[in-house]
């Protein structure tokens, strides 16, 4: 995992947060929660997208760095806050697990995954995904 600076702003039920070291990754939500899990997902997309065309991406800077560089527009008078971004980066390969659950739990993993249209494995890498998010 890996651990961005985003810049929070906003008010009421519209908020934004903008990612200085990922340009142009933006997160918005009715809530600065929302926001900040929402770019969270945007970062995670913006990292793939970037390695997926063969791109790099630049090691994410310190919040003292971030905050003192005039690009990063930071204006903490505005009411402006640091936040912390957690961000589970794709490496873009499948890597196989042996694992052991329950008979009866990996029966309701394989029901559920079905009704989605997805395979166990896609299924439980979706489930670990969401239950890292709430982590933070």
């Amino acid at each position: 995992m890996t651990i961005y600076v985003g810049i929070l702003d906003g008010h009421g039920k519209t908020w934004g947060v903008r990612i200085p070291d990922l340009p142009g990754c933006y997160g918005a939500g009715a809530t600065g929660e929302a926001a900040i899990s929402d770019a969270a997902s945007a970062a995670r997309e913006w990292i793939t997208h970037q390695l997926g065309d063969g791109g790099k991406v630049s090691e994410p800077r310190s919040m003292a760095k971030v905050l003192k560089d005039p690009n990063s527009e930071f204006n903490a008078a505005a009411g402006e806050a640091a936040v912390m971004i957690l961000v589970l980066i794709d490496r873009l390969r499948s890597v196989r697990a042996n694992i052991s659950l329950d008979a009866g739990l990996l029966e309701a993993i394989d029901e559920a995954a079905e009704m989605r249209g997805l395979t166990r494995s896609a299924f439980l890498a979706s489930a670990a995904i969401d239950k890292i998010a709430d982590a933070k």
